[in-house]
């Protein structure tokens, strides 16, 4: 059965669990790691950053997958441990362990829901408040500021040592969902941790340069034109204001790109001074779209996300949407009033 949202991190008991699971591993356990659907930086850096840790603790038979097309995003396609994925139909049908990354609900997983099934035991990294602890050892801290935090915590608690790849693994995990330390999760703690991944000698400004500004010049036509057809609502999401766009797979086709170049187009929209909501909606099938909301405080769109069958926090969430991008942002308006920090929901 799902739990309902998380309000408070770990115990010491969870804790302790996942480090027993860990520990009492035999020698030929096969274990699968796997990461939500169209994987981001946290879901593949604290993935592959945390498969390297347990390469460091003697785990042999390991494997890394997502959902969908085996295609890393091209920013990403620089980090280390990318030698432990394999195409999602390849992964250990029947694993010993599951270890899941970054995903709020079963659902994220895609047909690798399966491979949780079958498992002899499973455990879940997270950290987005509407995670429904699917897991049977949970490791969910909604207070932190990316899922790498959760898995530096447990390679800390387990004795691994950093080095410079499980770092970078790690910091581009927590420098992209921190916004490169600009959003409001970013803490003390954060900057801690920052500080001793780059102890081992890591180069920010070459991860940077890579991960957040080198973009195909088809990547620029192609935000211009979806940015030229985004349109500002102040009235929506009672008076804070919601502005959107969208681009579909015959944009993408037209300018000669893949669809991780879109990831970074909600970072654009976003800046808009008149509206507290910005929404992304990128076609993935020709009746499936990957929505993606950002909000300045106002509203916390993880309400609407998961009444619409997907996940977040209340700064930054999505979900899977199904029919015309009309269809997808009327029901987006129609939660949006609800989702308003304060508001009374049923």
């Amino acid at each position: 059965m799902e739990a309902g949202p998380v309000d408070s991190g770990p115990t010491d008991g969870d804790w302790a669990a996942a480090e027993a699971l860990l520990r009492g591993l035999s020698s030929d356990a096969r274990v699968l790691l796997i990461c939500h659907v169209n994987p981001d930086g946290d879901a593949l850096g604290s993935m592959l950053g945390f498969g390297l840790g347990l390469r460091r603790l003697g785990v042999r038979r390991l494997q890394a997958t997502f959902p969908g097309p085996p295609e890393v995003p091209e920013p990403f396609r620089g980090l280390p441990g990318l030698d432990l994925l394999v195409p999602a139909a390849e992964a250990y049908p029947a694993p010993d362990l599951v270890i899941c990354f970054d995903a709020a609900s079963e659902s994220r997983l895609g047909d690798l829901v399966d491979r949780l099934e079958r498992a002899g035991a499973a455990l879940v990294l997270d950290h987005h408040a509407s995670n429904t602890r699917f897991g049977g050892v949970n490791l969910v801290d909604p207070r932190a500021a990316a899922t790498s935090v959760v898995a530096e915590q447990l390679l800390t608690r387990l004795g691994v040592p950093l080095d410079a790849g499980i770092a970078e693994c790690l910091y581009v995990a927590l420098t992209t969902d921190t916004g490169s330390f600009r959003f409001e999760a970013t803490t003390p703690a954060v900057h801690e941790m920052a500080a001793r991944l780059l102890a081992t000698g890591i180069r920010p400004g070459d991860i940077s340069r890579r991960v957040f500004d080198t973009r195909p010049f088809g990547a620029v036509r192609l935000f211009g034109e979806a940015l030229g057809r985004a349109r500002l609502e102040p009235a929506a999401a009672g008076g804070r204001g919601l502005v959107w766009t969208w681009a579909g797979l015959d944009d993408l086709a037209r300018h000669g790109q893949r669809p991780y170049v879109l990831e970074a187009l909600i970072d654009s929209v976003r800046c808009t001074a008149e509206a507290d909501v910005s929404c992304v909606v990128k076609q993935t099938a020709p009746d499936e779209w990957a929505v993606s909301l950002r909000s300045k405080g106002a509203v916390d769109v993880s309400r609407v996300a998961v009444a619409l069958g997907g996940g977040g926090h209340r700064f930054a969430a999505g979900f899977t949407g199904h029919g015309t991008v009309d269809e997808i942002v009327d029901r987006i308006r129609a939660h949006l009033d609800g989702a308003v920090i304060g508001s009374v929901t049923g």
